[in-house]
């Protein structure tokens, strides 16, 4: 792996994507394939970066797999100039990867939490300055941080990957002010993701005595991948919301935290599990990738429980068509009210 996989792109555009090998950055790098662009995906699990290429090729797109770990900023830095070199000037760069350990904060040891930390976090933070070094002289292209309901409101048995999240989001914030600052024509947006059927929950650190789950509902990681996409189009707009339960969930934390806090602590930990007991010798990806010898593809042990779209993202994207139509409707009722008088 780290050969080039197929020839130079040469219509699309050149698209990285960190945590490709499976899950959500799966569905991603397999949806701008789709569009015939070229994909560079990076992530450590060599088998799965492989079927990443095979899905990539045999969608109309190019690919390129670069083995690599998201926390080192040495492999980042030589993984990017190698897609420049052998695929062009890239054009959208797709924060994505991340791990977990599901268990109370007393019961993850400092080692881990700091794993997950360099992981979920620093990852997003070194893809993205070696993103914006290449980037910036050029006055152009689109930095996408795929985010979570968690970057708002932290749950319990994620308190590393919530953390991760919520670190995420001040950083976004941050950076968007400082291109806004300087006119920049690069773009930084973020996708706030909804629970998603995904391979992490059978491969993150767990110490729950059952199997773990997304809370529900589920969307499928196609949903998802098309608003990454979709966001990478449009990167001027701050963020996008995925899924019904992400909005609520942002809105309802800015207004009553405290009754949140309560909610969750009844639900929250027996709603991560299923009524399954959990393998505590089971592989998990905290420090070596599960798909370094197999592939697992993009979904997860819930498609029989997934939803396969999204209405809160077709109202997010056409959002100024919903406001337009409701302000014309406004406009007609009050002329017939004005006409009854």
């Amino acid at each position: 792996m780290g050969e080039k996989a197929a020839v130079s792109n040469s219509s699309g555009r050149v698209v990285v994507v960190m945590g490709a090998s499976a899950g959500v950055g799966r569905a991603v790098a397999e949806e701008f394939g789709r569009r015939g662009d070229a994909v560079a995906v990076l992530a450590r699990g060599e088998a799965g970066l492989a079927g990443a290429v095979r899905s990539i090729e045999s969608g109309g797109g190019t690919a390129l797999a670069i083995p690599c770990d998201v926390a080192d900023y040495g492999q980042l830095e030589k993984a990017a100039d190698q897609v420049e070199r052998e695929l062009g000037p890239i054009d959208v760069w797709v924060n994505v990867a991340s791990t977990s350990v599901f268990a109370k904060f007393v019961d993850i040891e400092p080692d881990e939490f700091r794993r997950v930390t360099e992981v979920t976090y620093l990852g997003y933070v070194y893809g993205t300055r070696v993103a914006l070094d290449r980037m910036r002289p050029r006055n152009r292209g689109a930095i996408v941080h795929v985010g979570s309901a968690l970057a708002y409101r932290g749950i319990p048995l994620q308190s590393a990957y919530c953390g991760g999240k919520h670190a995420i989001q001040g950083f976004h914030d941050s950076l968007r002010a400082e291109l806004l600052s300087e006119k920049s024509g690069v773009h930084v947006t973020m996708v706030q993701m909804p629970a998603l059927n995904t391979p992490q929950f059978d491969w993150v650190r767990s110490r729950l005595p059952k199997r773990a789950q997304p809370v529900p509902p589920i969307y499928q990681p196609e949903v998802a991948a098309r608003a990454v996409a979709y966001a990478a189009d449009h990167p001027q707009r701050r963020e996008y919301w995925v899924g019904a339960t992400t909005a609520a969930t942002i809105m309802a934390n800015a207004v009553v935290p405290g009754i949140l806090d309560r909610y969750l602590a009844k639900t929250g930990i027996k709603g991560q599990q299923v009524d399954e007991p959990e393998d505590p010798n089971r592989p998990d990806n905290l420090y070596e990738p599960v798909d370094r010898d197999s592939d697992h593809g993009a979904h997860g042990r819930f498609d029989d429980r997934s939803h396969a779209r999204s209405e809160q993202l077709w109202m997010t994207q056409h959002h100024r068509e919903i406001a337009a139509a409701v302000g014309a409707a406004l406009v007609v009722a009050a002329a017939a009210v004005r006409r009854g008088r």
